[in-house]
């Protein structure tokens, strides 16, 4: 069984995540989506919200499971037999940064990542985008999904 984990910090979760997500279920027998905790930095959501956002984005993808780690991903993988880092990217801008990441990765425990590029209508789309434009008032309407979108109207009181 191949079991790959997704990693990311999801604040919130979008559009553009689910396209990799999704993808990388029909290619792998399981995908765990790992929230990363990140102490230094304060999110939108907590992450037990986080995780409940993803889980209803989710749930009709019957080998995708959820959970959240604060520390380096690579020790996740070890500590839960993750063959593979699953990353999406967007941008050549993206693939500097990523491969820097996977072979930094590769380095430490000689995990793999596997890079899927994003389909065209999401290459645009980023947490921090989706934020701001929500912070504003603006429609994030088919940049998230709808109980996303809803999340993003409570937090910003809209």
């Amino acid at each position: 069984m191949t079991r790959v984990v997704c990693p990311g910090s999801f604040d919130p979760i979008t559009n553009g995540h689910l396209d990799i997500i999704e993808r990388a279920s029909f290619l792998f027998d399981e995908v765990v989506v790992v929230v990363l905790v990140n102490e230094s930095k304060a999110g939108l959501f907590p992450i037990d919200r986080r995780l409940e956002l993803i889980r209803d984005a989710v749930r009709d993808l019957e080998n995708v499971t959820l959970d959240s780690y604060s520390g380096l991903l690579v020790d996740y993988c070890a500590q839960n037999d993750v063959q593979a880092i699953v990353k999406g990217l967007r941008a050549v801008s993206d693939f500097d940064y990523e491969l820097q990441m996977a072979q930094m990765n590769g380095n430490l425990t000689g995990i793999d990542t596997v890079f899927i590029p994003t389909s065209p209508d999401y290459t645009f789309i980023a947490s921090s985008l989706v934020k701001e434009v929500a912070r504003h008032g603006g429609d994030v309407n088919g940049l998230v999904p709808k109980h996303v979108m809803n999340a993003l109207d409570e937090a910003f009181g809209h």
